[in-house]
């Protein structure tokens, strides 16, 4: 069974546990230029599961061009869940890469106030 060429994790770093339902979108631009002007597009959507992450962004044959990748949490709509405020509306995790590889996983650590990314393997 293939995987999506970009995955993500979120954990909810205030409770200790996964972060299950957070919509996440996944936006891509050509150029960095392009993501200032307004020019990106959506290119997936997905929700977390149980397990805080969203395994099927993409389709596993899906091929990633050159260019600048956003990865979008609704961070809002997850703590409204669970009758929160969040500080944060949204997280965007924005990267650029200039020669696919064949995998990209974006972990996100989550708290009503803070947030922490880093690229996974």
């Amino acid at each position: 069974m293939g995987v999506s060429p970009i995955t993500s994790h979120v954990l909810d770093a205030a409770r200790g546990l996964p972060a299950r339902g957070v919509p996440i979108s996944i936006s891509y631009a050509p150029t960095s230029s392009a993501v200032f002007a307004g020019q990106s597009s959506v290119i997936a959507r997905g929700v977390t599961n149980d397990d805080g992450r969203c395994p099927s962004l993409l389709e596993p044959t899906y091929v990633l061009a050159p260019g600048v990748y956003t990865v979008r949490f609704d961070t809002k709509t997850y703590f409204a869940l669970h009758g929160e405020k969040s500080f944060y509306p949204f997280v965007d995790v924005s990267f650029e890469i200039d020669q696919a590889a064949p995998h990209y996983h974006i972990p996100l650590n989550l708290a009503p106030f803070s947030y922490t990314t880093y690229r996974g393997s």
